[in-house]
């Protein structure tokens, strides 16, 4: 379904009051959305990132679905590693563990694809 701006707006507060400890935090997601929106990533590098920022916070992680597009979707399903996600893309489904680093140094980067990952184009 096309993203709602009232979803939108819901997600970004509940964002904002988990991090109001740490604003850096809440800050760091909006990069990551200009990023995004600019076409600096692709989609599965901002699945990447979020789930990396918000790692602990599964609510927040599976929350992001409100903003991929069709055929994109972040699943925290049974896996033996309770760090791992799932993704589903439009060629297939993927695995990322949440809990490496964030790495704020290189946030700016563009994420390549690992083994077996496809390259994404952006909206």
């Amino acid at each position: 379904r096309p993203l709602n701006r009232s979803d939108a707006l819901n997600y970004l507060d509940q964002v904002k009051m988990q991090f109001s400890e740490r604003p850096d935090v809440y800050n760091k997601f909006l990069d990551i959305m200009k990023d995004f929106k600019s076409r600096s990533i692709d989609t599965l590098g901002v699945i990447e990132r979020v789930s990396k920022l918000f790692h602990g916070h599964p609510a927040l992680i599976q929350g992001f679905n409100t903003f991929l597009p069709r055929g994109y979707r972040i699943e925290i399903i049974a896996h033996p590693d309770p760090n791992c996600i799932t993704i589903t893309i439009p060629a297939g489904t993927t695995t990322l563990a949440t809990n490496s680093a964030f790495n704020y140094a290189n946030a700016g980067e563009n994420i390549s694809p690992g083994p077996g990952r496809m390259p994404l184009e952006p909206l």
